[in-house]
């Protein structure tokens, strides 16, 4: 290497924050790190086997079954970027190896380096480092290095790999030979497209073969890109093949003989097996139609037999279509409620404790049980939203706030996420269920929202139930008022979190077994509340949204969720950025609306099944119900709430 492209590296490395290792070296066309001594004789028999890692922390008790099977010999680490790290990691915090040598490749000729492929001919164990695998295909693909892996293995060596050295190893990959990083709205909306760079030829690993693989896969929502992989790939292939996504904080340890088991370093973290022999032929420039997908869970008490793809003790078993691109669970009816953000420990008592919970746990059920009859989403959030407004607990119907006047004003939504028909009111004063109301909005008539007086004539027509405004009155919100109206007027701050900045709603989300969503909610706005004041609940976008894909129903501080089309913002970064639904929640409702000053929570539910609770005060009436039926509920930050399967 030239003096000046070695001063530009070190220029480059100490910029960075990183230091050249004991042991480094540069090369012509990759950089050298070298730890321990590569002299020692190996240990221990050394054992064929690969381990798939899915591209977060690496996991060190599988990293020293890896270790195990290459003998506590001499690894070497291969990269195309960034620098010794890995092995820094292998050799002082795994430990229990003679040495590990890492090579950084910056282009393709040295893949043709003597040294180099000396090194991988005694190496007893290769590990592929993440980053672009773009790089790998060009810089190894036909050349001796790629020759050096396949003999590794064939002579019973273990080879190891994560993130994108993951997923090179498969017989088909995604090899992002655009430069991008394809989502999966954008796979599942041209499969066949050119974004979607499958390639083949690279290793032939017999474990993995016909097999394509995916890694940080639940935390980045690449179940449907790898259904387009498999689907692209297949149409090449000409037969049928199996998807591999391994999750961030899994690895999958791979012995000779093909049996694989899960190490994990977070609950529920594992490996999707998506069953190809896909019936549906894709069309070019066209989005993606499947009647149906099947997908195996691989979990820690899980066998993965492979290249076959069969599933010894499945974490899960489920069923998915795509229509027009979307990714529907098919089979998974799933209700997920709030009852409003803002919930304060210091002003609960026990008693108050046990009945919200009896009654989200009554809402869960009475929604569940319409899915289960097969009905349809929304009538699954209606049934759940009457239990929630019948309780005097929450801000919504029965358990409504006071405004300024001493009356309540009642606002509701529901969206058809199938359809994208919507019904909204807001200002109502005796309408008992206002989200059966906004139904019949939605249902029979041709507007989206109704106000007041003329929301109530429309009631009386559709035979909604209408009651005295004393039905709505209840100790605890009156004397609520009257000390938001005492504090008033002695220029004090509002004490109550629970009713001082909007807090108290409550909502519900459903996924059918057709997979059709549907969001509804429903509020009885703030404590002191003026001059008509309408918040994000009725505003379809705001508070309340739903579309094929996306769910969500808000609970917070309204003009925020307002400013923000906070429910609509979420379900646009799935859509658009692609990201996984749970990321997309936490982006908008912890970190948008804080930073312009609010605060509050959502609920969010995928077409997909996956679902999340976001929030940012110390709790938030919340809870799920899945094909089991049983219910679970939370209502602080520190609540467990078990996350599915």
């Amino acid at each position: 290497m030239a003096v000046s492209r070695v001063r530009s590296w070190l220029l480059v490395a100490l910029v960075g924050g990183l230091a050249m290792l004991p042991g480094a070296h540069a090369a012509e066309g990759y950089r050298q790190y070298l730890l321990g001594d590569r002299a020692l004789p190996t240990p221990d028999p050394v054992r064929p086997g690969l381990l798939l890692m899915g591209g977060g922390d690496r996991n060190h008790d599988a990293l020293r079954w890896f270790m195990g099977q290459a003998g506590h010999g001499h690894i070497v680490v291969l990269r195309a970027s960034q620098g010794g790290e890995i092995g820094e990691e292998f050799y002082r915090e795994v430990g229990g190896i003679a040495s590990v040598e890492t090579f950084v490749f910056s282009d393709r000729a040295a893949a043709s380096d003597r040294k180099l492929l000396a090194s991988l001919r005694k190496a007893d164990g290769i590990f592929i480092g993440g980053g672009d695998q773009s790089r790998y295909v060009r810089y190894w693909r036909g050349t001796p290095v790629a020759q050096a892996l396949d003999a590794h293995v064939r002579a019973g060596k273990p080879l190891g790999g994560t993130s994108a050295g993951l997923a090179m190893l498969g017989q088909y990959l995604y090899g992002a030979m655009d430069g991008g990083s394809l989502t999966t709205p954008q796979a599942l909306e041209d499969p066949l497209g050119p974004g979607n760079t499958i390639e083949t030829d690279f290793l032939h690993l017999q474990a993995l073969q016909g097999v394509v693989t995916d890694t940080h896969f639940s935390e980045r929502n690449r179940l449907g890109r790898l259904i387009a992989f498999v689907a692209k790939a297949e149409q090449q292939a000409g037969h049928a093949l199996i998807g591999l996504g391994v999750d961030e904080d899994a690895a999958l340890a791979v012995e000779g003989d093909g049996r694989a088991r899960v190490y994990a370093t977070a609950p529920g973290a594992g490996v999707t097996v998506v069953r190809g022999g896909l019936d549906t032929p894709q069309r070019e420039d066209q989005a993606m139609q499947l009647a149906q997908v099947e997908t195996l869970g691989v979990g820690t008490a899980s066998v993965l037999q492979l290249p076959q793809g069969t599933v010894q003790a499945p974490a899960f078993q489920r069923r998915y279509r795509v229509k027009d691109g979307v990714l529907m669970a098919l089979e998974q009816p799933t209700l997920v409620i709030h009852g409003g953000a803002g919930v304060e420990r210091a002003s609960m008592t026990p008693a108050d404790e046990a009945e919200a919970r009896a009654a989200m746990e009554q809402a869960l059920r009475a929604g569940h049980a319409l899915l289960q009859q097969g009905r349809p989403a929304t009538d699954a959030v209606a049934a759940a939203i009457v239990v929630l407004e019948d309780s005097p607990q929450f801000n919504a119907g029965k358990g409504a706030v006071f405004t300024h006047d001493g009356r309540n004003e009642l606002d509701a939504a529901i969206m058809d996420g199938a359809t994208s028909k919507a019904g909204a009111i807001a200002g109502v004063h005796r309408v008992r269920n206002p989200i059966q109301l906004a139904r019949a909005v939605m249902a029979h008539s041709e507007h989206v929202m109704m106000v007041g007086d003329g929301a109530e004539a429309f009631a009386r027509e559709q035979g909604i139930a209408l009651v005295a405004p004393s039905y709505f009155r209840t100790e605890k919100r009156w004397k609520q008022l009257q000390q938001a109206l005492k504090e008033e007027a002695n220029h004090q701050a509002h004490a109550d979190l629970e009713t001082a900045k909007h807090f108290g709603t409550v909502g519900a989300l459903a996924l059918d077994g057709q997979g059709r969503l549907a969001a509804g909610t429903s509020t009885g706005g703030m404590t002191n509340k003026r001059y008509g004041r309408v918040g994000d609940t009725p505003l379809i976008g705001a508070g309340t949204y739903a579309d094929p894909r996306c769910a969500v129903s808000g609970t917070g501080w309204g003009e925020y969720y307002i400013r923000a089309v906070a429910a609509h913002e979420i379900c646009a970064r799935v859509k658009y950025a692609g990201q996984a639904l749970s990321r997309a929640a936490e982006a908008v409702i912890n970190r948008q609306i804080p930073a312009a000053g609010g605060d509050g929570g959502a609920i969010a539910l995928g077409a997909d099944g996956s679902f999340a609770f976001p929030f940012n005060t110390e709790g938030m009436y919340r809870g799920w119900i899945g094909t089991d039926g049983v219910p679970h509920v939370a209502i602080y930050k520190d609540d467990p709430l078990p996350a599915r399967e």
